[in-house]
């Protein structure tokens, strides 16, 4: 028979699971939200009454009239239907209400097992951070969405690659945690596994550098120029890429160069991870850590082949919310695989 302990683990094991998932989906409808253009359809922040949709007639033409003062109406999508509006509504509505649900799923049982007595302190701690950086991302949201309210009706990228940073260090953190209580960590790691592990953490931070790289490809659709590969254009590195000032200001600010940087470090990674991938099956590690490594090794590929076919198809929206939400995979797939150098079997 199960101890009262191991009982507890797996209750907070399901628990983060389930917010993890619904984490996933709000990666997945944020993309899908971004690349309909729809998330500019609501032009107030409302956390609590803007629960409820419009229902009535009435309801809808206030918020349509709303919408029709706003810069992306009036300098791109004057003149559409109240059908039309509709589409893009309700993408960004379920965007908001998804994240509404995600805080109350995560704090309602969080403060069960709190009184419960459930969570030990580092585990709090963790939890305590990653509820705080929940509503770091709420902010960060409208934030982001106000924006394109001004006079452009385009989001900053700035404000974009935070907003996506967070929503992966939020899904990272949940992973991350719900590993750990499954399979804690070994106290000791001989040279040969720390150097891996020491790898792997390189690994990750690679991974989060595309992640932000990829958040000012979409907030400036830098996708949407030089749509052939390996080359951009008749060249492999396109000229333009310093033609602003001052210079840095190329990195964040000039399409091509960010386009050719989202490139350069798809390339990194693409010989980094089968280089760990070999490297790891050589060392004594968990049967459980090499076939995450291949799962990772897997993902690459569909990653880089959605993201090439994205490019080459000028950014369709299926394509695009496929490539951010593997990419989404890739990244916890690489914590889990740190996580795993440094653990123990598992205690559930």
């Amino acid at each position: 028979m199960e101890n009262l302990q191991t009982i507890y683990r797996k209750q907070v094991v399901t628990w983060l699971a389930i917010c993890g998932f619904l984490v996933f989906c709000m990666i997945v409808v944020g993309g899908a939200t971004r690349l309909t253009h729809s998330g500019l359809s609501i032009v107030e922040w409302e956390p609590i009454v803007g629960t409820m949709p419009p229902i009535t007639s009435s309801d809808w033409n206030q918020v349509f009239d709303e919408y029709k003062g706003s810069p992306e109406y009036q300098l791109v999508n004057f003149g559409m239907s109240l059908d039309e509006f509709k589409v893009i509504f309700w993408w960004e509505y379920f965007h908001r209400l998804l994240g509404r649900l995600i805080g109350l799923v995560f704090f309602v049982p969080f403060a069960y097992f709190l009184i419960r007595r459930r969570l030990n302190s580092d585990i709090t701690t963790r939890l305590i951070g990653i509820f705080a950086l929940g509503g770091l991302q709420g902010a960060m949201g409208w934030y982001m969405v106000a924006s394109g309210l001004v006079d452009d009706p385009n989001v900053s990228q700035y404000r974009l690659t935070a907003h996506l940073g967070i929503a992966f260090l939020i899904f990272g953190a949940i992973t991350w945690t719900t590993l750990s209580i499954l399979y804690p960590s070994r106290a000791n790691l001989s040279p040969p596994v720390r150097n891996m592990y020491k790898f792997s953490m390189i690994v990750n931070g690679v991974i989060f550098l595309m992640v932000l790289s990829g958040g000012f490809v979409a907030g400036l659709r830098a996708g949407l120029i030089y749509n052939t590969f390996p080359l951009m254009g008749d060249n492999f590195i396109p000229p333009d890429l310093f033609v602003l000032t001052p210079l840095w200001s190329n990195f964040f600010e000039n399409m091509i160069t960010v386009q050719f940087d989202h490139r350069i470090i798809a390339y990194i990674l693409a010989l980094l991870i089968p280089i760990f991938w070999f490297r790891l099956r050589r060392r004594d590690v968990l049967s459980r850590t090499k076939k995450l490594s291949s799962l990772l090794l897997g993902l690459l590929v569909i990653q880089m082949t959605l993201g090439v076919s994205t490019l080459m198809l000028h950014v369709p929206t299926a394509l695009g919310v496929a490539h951010q939400a593997v990419g989404s995979l890739l990244f916890i797939t690489s914590l889990a695989v740190t996580q795993s150098i440094a653990s123990r079997r598992g205690m559930i």
